[in-house]
């Protein structure tokens, strides 16, 4: 147990990556004189990475191993975090937020690897659903920090301070505490090129399933950014208020991850699929009227009901080819960056300029959160489409 916690608590340092969809509204209050289209491409800078890193981390893992890759991730995402409180500069935030998402990057290649070094295999698969639990949850107090700060402690920006602390704080646990190697840890280390994962994309079937890793997490940044929008304009909330919808957003995603291991052990992964994705987009449905419970009950069902389709997509793509796992895991991973690709398509289709700019003043500008529910709903669309395309027999 003692040496499992320090690496469990690496989950709870990847699940800082979701506090970037707070951030960034946040960040159009402390910019207001940067373009809210440019400001949106904070969430770009972070899961761009993705796609870059995922390969050229598995082969630095092969060359330093799993923990020292692991560290190296905790020790970036330390740094990170300290360069946007102490610089307030919208370009320090961008190199900060790339950084957040390449430390994000080699966190969660490395991470479930190095838990296999500690858990048998008999136990490895829920170790690592609980660790999906452990990132939700670091997913759900991010708002509360934000709030705490902005509230308490003299502003948004010692939000920073409080999770380059926990960062911190994990690198030296995980730094002290002694960790073996795995048996199999040079011969998993014998991973692809990008020219290997990029030629998988020619089966169909692995293609549907990486391109719904890239929506799936489309839909997950996006809810995440665009909840306490949708609030602050269909309600008025004030930004500190709006943060809420977050909330809500990971309330459902905890729930849900946490039922996922009992619900997908007990009911076929295509059925729970197809179901999900369907109720996924029937509670879209209610982020289009403006009562408020509908809206809070809409962005929890959505969260509940989307929290385990990153994992259903990705068993049934290893499945679809076992005997090339390590070059199929790379790939999966590379498709994160679809964190990169939408919420800034859904941000554009939602500002709506209402003044144009005159000699003395700026122009108005008002967002409407239409536009990105209708991305949102072609992302889930797709969702929908590929969980009939998947067959059980690839799980």
């Amino acid at each position: 147990m003692a040496i499992l916690l320090p690496v469990l608590f690496g989950f709870f340092i990847m699940g800082f990556v979701d506090f970037v969809g707070t951030a960034v509204n946040y960040a159009k209050e402390i910019f207001p004189n940067e373009n809210p289209k440019l400001i949106s491409f904070l969430s770009s800078a972070v899961f761009l990475w993705f796609f870059v890193f995922s390969v050229p981390t598995a082969l630095l893992m092969t060359k330093i191993g799993r923990k020292k890759t692991v560290l190296l991730s905790t020790a970036l995402t330390t740094v990170a975090m300290i360069l946007p409180m102490l610089v307030e500069n919208f370009w320090v935030w961008v190199v900060a937020f790339s950084l957040i998402g390449i430390g994000n990057t080699i966190i969660q290649v490395a991470l479930n690897p190095l838990l296999k070094n500690v858990v048998s295999g008999k136990l490895l698969t829920s170790a690592m659903t609980f660790g999906q639990f452990v990132k939700a949850i670091a997913s759900l107090v991010g708002p509360t920090f934000a709030a705490l700060a902005s509230n308490q402690l003299g502003g948004f920006k010692w939000a920073f301070a409080i999770f380059a602390g926990l960062s911190l704080l994990g690198t030296i646990w995980l730094l002290v505490t002694p960790i073996p190697a795995g048996d199999d840890e040079r011969a998993e280390g014998k991973v692809a090129s990008f020219v290997g994962n990029l030629s998988l994309l020619g089966d169909p079937k692995i293609l549907v399933f990486f391109l719904g890793i890239l929506f799936v997490v489309g839909v997950d940044v996006g809810m995440n950014m665009t909840s306490p929008a949708i609030l602050k304009a269909k309600l008025g909330m004030a930004t500190t208020e709006a943060g809420f919808g977050t909330q809500l957003y990971f309330i459902g995603r905890t729930v849900g991850a946490f039922l996922g291991a009992f619900i997908l052990a007990k009911f076929a992964k295509g059925l729970v699929f197809k179901v999900c994705m369907l109720a996924a987009l029937g509670s879209l449905a209610l982020l289009l009227g403006g009562d408020k419970w509908m809206l809070y009950a809409g962005i929890t069902a959505i969260g509940f009901f989307c929290a385990n389709i990153f994992s259903i997509i990705f068993a049934f793509a290893i499945g679809h080819k076992p005997e090339r796992t390590d070059e199929i895991s790379g790939l999966m991973i590379m498709g994160v960056s679809g964190g990169a690709i939408f919420p800034p398509l859904m941000d554009i289709a939602s500002i709506k300029e209402i003044a144009p700019a005159t000699e003395t003043a700026a122009a108005v500008t008002q967002w409407v959160p239409t536009g990105a529910i209708v991305v949102l709903a072609i992302c889930m669309g797709y969702l929908l489409l590929a969980s009939f395309i998947a067959k059980e027999k690839a799980a």
